[in-house]
Formats: C-alpha cells, sequence, structure tokens
C-alpha cells in the first residue's frame, strides 16, 4: 500500500473530483438530484454506494447517472487499489444520507467495504449530510460518534427537521439536494482558495493530512452564530402590514457559509420564503418584537451575531382587529406611527456576556445630509456593534439580487471595500472579520 506521504493528493483541476458517498437509508434516492447538480456543474463524480444503498438506489441508476462504473466492495478491480486510490485523489467526499450506521463506522475508524475504506484514506474534506429518525439522531452513541468526526475535522451537518419515514415527523430528514449541494461547492471554493494563500497542497495542506485537511477551513467549528435575515413585517389590520422589499438572501448565504465552516447556526428569520440552509436551525419570525424575542434568546449562548435581517423602524400605534374599510365618502383614515424596538443597538448595548462579537447591516442611499458612507459611520457610532455591513441601495440595488457589493466598517476605523460578487462571497469576507475578533477576546 502507497503511503500517504508519497500518495497522489487532492488537487483543484478544472473539474473537480468528488466522490459521493450513498449509505442505506430511505433518503438515498435524494442523492441522485445532488448527482445531478454536481455533474450538470462540471464535476467528476464517482458514486460510492453501501451494499444496503443499493436496496434503495440500484446501480444501473448511479452509473447512468454519473458516467462511471459502481463499485461498493474492494475486490473489484484489485490492481487498481480502489480503496486507497479513491480518497487519496479526491478534491471532496460528500456522504449522503449518512446513516447511524455509517456515522458509527466512521467513527470507530472500520473499513469494512470501499466507502469507509475511502473516508479512511481520503487527504481533503469530507461532508456527511445524515438522515436517519430522531430517536437515532439523538442516542447517545450518535452523539458521541458525530462529536468525535467533528473533532477530527468532518463537517457534519445538521439533519432538518420535517417529515420522515412513514408518519414520523422530526429532526432527522436529510437536507434538500440543493443546500447540500451549495455547502459542498461553497467548501471546494474555499479549499480552492486556501490552496494559493498558504496551503501547500501537494503535502495535503501544510504538516496536516487526513480529515485534518478540513479542520484548517472550519474556523467556526465549536462556535454558535445567530443570524437574522429577512424583512420585518408591522400589521395595521389582519391583511395590511408596512413591510420592505428584503429578500433574505443574504443572511441565508451568512447563515450557508457559517455551517460550512463548521459553526453552530441559528437563523432567524422574518417571511423568508428561501429554503433552509443545510445543517442550520431555522427560527420563523414575523415582526419586529418577535424577531428582537428569538435573537435575544438565541445570543444568550452565542459567540457572534450578525443581524442582516431588515427589521422596520416603524409600527402602526394601533392595530384594528378587523379589515380597514373604505367609505362611501372617500375619507382616508389617518395612521399613526411609532417605532419598533432596536434590536442591533439593544444587543449591543446589553450583550450577554462581553465576549459577543455583534455585526449590524446599513441598507443607506445618500441624501443633502451626507453620503452613504457619512450616514454609516455614524450608524456605527450610534448603534455600539463591532462590525457594520454597508450596502447602498439607492435605487433598489442589493434587495432580491444574488450579488452583493459592500464596505464592512470595524469600530477602529478600518474599512473593508467588498467589491460586486456573490453574496456568499461577501458572507466570507464578514465571517473572517468574526473570526479575527473573537481570537482576539
Amino acid at each position: 500500500m502507497t503511503s500517504p506521504s508519497s500518495a497522489s493528493t487532492p488537487s483543484t483541476p478544472s473539474r473537480p473530483r468528488v466522490v459521493l458517498g450513498v449509505s442505506g437509508g430511505i433518503a438515498a434516492y435524494k442523492a441522485c438530484e445532488l448527482l445531478r447538480l454536481f455533474t450538470e456543474s462540471g464535476h467528476d463524480v464517482t458514486v460510492v454506494p453501501t451494499q444496503a444503498a443499493l436496496e434503495f438506489v440500484g446501480a444501473p441508476t448511479w452509473a447512468a447517472l454519473s458516467g462511471k462504473p459502481v463499485r461498493t466492495d474492494v475486490w473489484s478491480d484489485v490492481h487498481e487499489v480502489p480503496h486507497v486510490r479513491l480518497g487519496q485523489s479526491a478534491d471532496l467526499v460528500v456522504v449522503a444520507p449518512a446513516t447511524a450506521d455509517l456515522l458509527a463506522r466512521a467513527a470507530h475508524g472500520l473499513a469494512d467495504d470501499l466507502l469507509t475504506s475511502t473516508l479512511l484514506t481520503a487527504r481533503c474534506p469530507v461532508v456527511l449530510a445524515p438522515a436517519m429518525h430522531t430517536e437515532m439522531w439523538e442516542h447517545a452513541a450518535t452523539v458521541a460518534n458525530v462529536a468525535t468526526l467533528r473533532a477530527r475535522g468532518v463537517l457534519v451537518l445538521e439533519p432538518a427537521e420535517g417529515r420522515l419515514t412513514g408518519v414520523d415527523t422530526g429532526k432527522g430528514r436529510l437536507p434538500e439536494p440543493a443546500e447540500i449541494f451549495a455547502v459542498a461547492t461553497d467548501v471546494l471554493a474555499r479549499v480552492s482558495a486556501s490552496s494559493t494563500t498558504g496551503y501547500d497542497s501537494t503535502t495535503g495542506y501544510g504538516s496536516i493530512t487526513g480529515w485534518g485537511a478540513a479542520a484548517a477551513l472550519q474556523d467556526l467549528a465549536g462556535r454558535h452564530v445567530v443570524v437574522s435575515a429577512g424583512g420585518t413585517r408591522e400589521y395595521l389590520d389582519p391583511v395590511r402590514f408596512l413591510g420592505n422589499r428584503s429578500s433574505g438572501l443574504q443572511g441565508y448565504a451568512l447563515a450557508r457559509t457559517a455551517a460550512a465552516r463548521g459553526a453552530e447556526v441559528t437563523l432567524v428569520a422574518a417571511n423568508v420564503t428561501l429554503p433552509d440552509p443545510a445543517g442550520v436551525k431555522v427560527v420563523r419570525v414575523e415582526t419586529t418584537e418577535q424577531m428582537q424575542a428569538e435573537v435575544v434568546a438565541a445570543c444568550q449562548s452565542a459567540d457572534a451575531v450578525v443581524m442582516a435581517a431588515a427589521p422596520a423602524d416603524f409600527r402602526p400605534a394601533a392595530y384594528a382587529d378587523a379589515k380597514i374599510k373604505k367609505t362611501d365618502d372617500g375619507a382616508v383614515p389617518e395612521v399613526r406611527l411609532t417605532q419598533t424596538p432596536d434590536i442591533l443597538a439593544g444587543l449591543a448595548r446589553n450583550r450577554p456576556h462581553p465576549g459577543l462579537v455583534v455585526v449590524g447591516f446599513a441598507a443607506e442611499t445618500g441624501d443633502e445630509s451626507g453620503s452613504v458612507m457619512d450616514h454609516a459611520r455614524a450608524k456605527l457610532a450610534r448603534k455600539g456593534c463591532d462590525l457594520l455591513v454597508v450596502n447602498d441601495v439607492g435605487g433598489g440595488k442589493v434587495f432580491g439580487e444574488t450579488d452583493n457589493e459592500a464596505v464592512v466598517l470595524g469600530v477602529d476605523g478600518d474599512a473593508t471595500p467588498v467589491p460586486r460578487g456573490s453574496k456568499s462571497a461577501l458572507a466570507h469576507v464578514i465571517w473572517d472579520r468574526v473570526t479575527t475578533l473573537l481570537s482576539e477576546r
């Protein structure tokens, strides 16, 4: 067997090499969609199912979708040493679904089939997407196995909540394939970026080997972060409300990228219709007061909070229990407004603990009293947060768009311009700044 020091190691070719492991759970059928997302976006994918997985989805399906033969044991094509070569040459290993049995075998270093052998030889990031019944996920053995894997640098996503097999409902559902794909490609992008900024891809990212190679990319592992997203609604009557155009896209990108960096993430989402990011706890709210209550509660155990939501600044002073009707005389009712709670300023002033890093967003436009940055610097001082992410939203820019550009202001006066790019790219810049602040506390 070739030693790790002399074996071929992951690289970042034009077609990243992905091993898609599939273990034996009913959610195996969803991995077909994940496979298609990888192949249609140009990835070179090798599917490695367990024997049990083939009871749910047959080998011809995997072969047809990947364009490659499918093997489950170490006895096929022995001369190619597949149980070693697959892991050594991969840029990323994703297992979806990862059953309780697979998590246990991986945590204990078993290598009794091609998939677990591949996991042992992987010199690249490994992402596991669990799927099982709630009781199995919450069992002490599974909890310990997940903790072991995470400690070794494996990114184990939190399962989603929802309908399970049969009539059961709870935590343990496989995250949606598109969200697993988003996390996986984010991890790949960070591997590619890190290979040009200090990691040595010829030796497995410096002195780190195996699953530990991914640990350097999971700088939020062991951290709990809170993210708010979307726009709150303040009701005038049962059918009318004051709101804004926030789509929640930036907040969801922040939550997704934090999960990819290993964090425990609580996402407080106001009136957002986006699918839940993989590995993220989502708390849904409508009004500013509801958001305040949930964010403050989540921050009690958090290391950082990023307020990417757009809470309404005002609400109607009075709420009508019945729909306000038009009148024949054309009279227009007068609507008086009152201010809503300032969640960001309140958190900055009354931090649950001194180590909490508080990040705000400022959607600003310039006017006769000052420029966008003039208003942003004044807001940073007024709110008392550690960082302020400034968006110029003149003409409706940013809202609902897939791209973003911003300036990240620090309380120390530092300003980091982030050129127009994906909202995930901006999210990583924000988390980079947050991790620096956390390391100083």
